[in-house]
């Protein structure tokens, strides 16, 4: 695959809005506007092409539900991270039958990362006859055509061949949320880590313009967006392919000089581009979240050479004591592999000393899922699954124990938090550093910020009351 950044054209982009007023004609005869469902899997990447999708839907004149036997058109984005992920989309799509069944004309269409996977276009389009579209995210900007073609009459589209992947501005998103708001500024990945999938089916690294995400951000801000989340696959890596200077940490403080009060967050760092611009940049920033998600994977040096992370156990160490000497009250998450491809328990051991070195706030753990076309799928693995569980049930219980007892230290303090959602009885806020503090209130306190004092924890939350 090349580098070279390609960026859809504004004819392209607008034919596909005439398409979608096309199809909004189309609909606006039928006796009540069709319905739509759109299913998504997978990471904030995925949520956030999810929104675009509804937008486009609704601009085609779709309104939206959540019952697949309402739907007209069902759109399922998938995620290839994981096994477990693929297997349950493959067991939701295979139980379209019955809708597809009861309502012949059903759209039932598959996107997303899956069906950017070598064979698995064609594993659908013999064993999912009733899937009648099928397309990776280097194409979602044409969805609206290929709607069009399925409702005057094409039986099937299949459009997920290998692309470097594309940069569309100016597609619509419809947010789940008033209150928070994915931010993409880059996609695709350069890193290829030999467990991952990511950079075969979303492509390489391209950067959108500095003075796009501003102007983004800008409308979000304005239109009342208190928690604004910049995405990428490495936020760090943001700028090297526009050669024009700015870089991630220079876009932290464009964004926080945008007038407004809200929430800066961002996902994901990789710990090889993180370092003290970012973090002078996070203390500087007004309104820069206190929260770094900084994924170590492992603390073996062989492990971490093995996924081709390209830093040490003691350099991410290092990292740790630089970003708290700019914020020493940062809170600090990351995702953790166990089970590794010939990771022995001696290099176990050194993922749960490193964990009780940094005591983490929380952490993402996974067991290893081999990815068909990566590395690692290859390399021999002596351990048995129920090894790797035991490993995995004693790192639950190692972080657990810290998470309740940092969760704690908390009761007693005063803390900002922004409120935004409920959950039973309770409203559900964060503070800056993203902890969940659940607290009694009317509803009509979403999306606004709020001091509490922490009353009571737990391992997973904290419990407040308003001042």
């Amino acid at each position: 695959m090349s580098t070279k950044r390609i960026e859809i054209s504004k004819e392209d982009l607008d034919r596909e809005r005439d398409i979608m007023e096309q199809v909004a004609e189309i609909n606006s005869r039928l006796p009540s506007p069709p319905l739509a469902l759109v299913d998504t899997y997978g990471c904030q990447q995925n949520e956030a092409d999810s929104e675009k999708l509804r937008g486009m839907l609704k601009m085609m004149g779709y309104s939206m539900t959540a019952s697949e036997a309402e739907a007209d058109i069902i759109v399922i984005n998938t995620c290839a991270v994981r096994e477990h992920a693929e297997q349950r989309v493959l067991g939701n799509v295979g139980a379209l039958t019955h809708t597809k069944k009861e309502k012949p004309s059903q759209l039932i269409c598959l996107c997303g990362c899956m069906m950017q996977e070598p064979g698995m276009a064609e594993r659908i389009k013999s064993s999912y006859r009733h899937v009648s579209l099928v397309f990776g995210p280097h194409v979602l900007w044409r969805f609206p055509e290929y709607v069009l073609r399925l409702l005057r009459g094409e039986k099937r589209i299949f459009a997920a061949e290998e692309s470097d992947g594309v940069i569309a501005e100016g597609l619509p998103s419809a947010r789940d949320s008033a209150v928070k708001a994915w931010l993409p500024i880059m996609y695709g990945c350069n890193n290829f880590c030999s467990y991952c999938i990511v950079p075969y089916v979303r492509g390489r690294e391209r950067s959108r313009l500095p003075g796009d995400v501003e102007a983004e951000a800008r409308r979000l801000a304005g239109a009342g967006y208190k928690d604004i989340t910049l995405l990428g696959q490495n936020v760090n890596s943001y700028g090297r392919d526009l050669d024009n200077g700015v870089d991630f940490a220079d876009l932290i403080r464009r964004i926080d000089a945008i007038p407004g009060d809200f929430l800066i967050r961002f996902m994901t760092s990789h710990p090889k581009d993180a370092g003290e611009r970012l973090f002078a940049a996070m203390a500087e920033s007004k309104k820069c979240a206190r929260h770094i998600h900084l994924p170590f994977q492992s603390g073996s040096d062989r492990v971490l050479k093995a996924m081709n992370r390209r830093y040490t156990r003691e350099g991410y160490l290092e990292l740790i004591r630089l970003a708290r000497s700019y914020m020493p009250d940062v809170v600090l998450t990351s995702d953790v592999i166990v089970g590794f491809p010939g990771e022995t328990e001696e290099e176990f051991e050194d993922t749960l000393s490193l964990v009780r070195e940094v005591r983490f706030d929380a952490l993402f753990t996974f067991i290893f899922s081999p990815r068909t076309g990566t590395p690692a799928a290859k390399m021999p693995d002596p351990f048995t699954r129920r090894e790797k569980q035991a490993r995995f049930d004693r790192l639950i219980a190692l972080q657990n124990s810290v998470s309740e007892e940092k969760h704690r230290s908390y009761v007693g303090q005063v803390r900002r938090v922004l409120i935004d959602g409920e959950d039973g009885e309770y409203l559900t806020s964060r503070t800056s550093g993203g902890r969940l503090v659940r607290l009694a209130g009317d509803r009509s306190l979403i999306g606004q910020f709020k001091d509490v004092r922490i009353t009571d924890s737990n391992t997973w939350a904290l419990y407040g009351q308003l001042i």
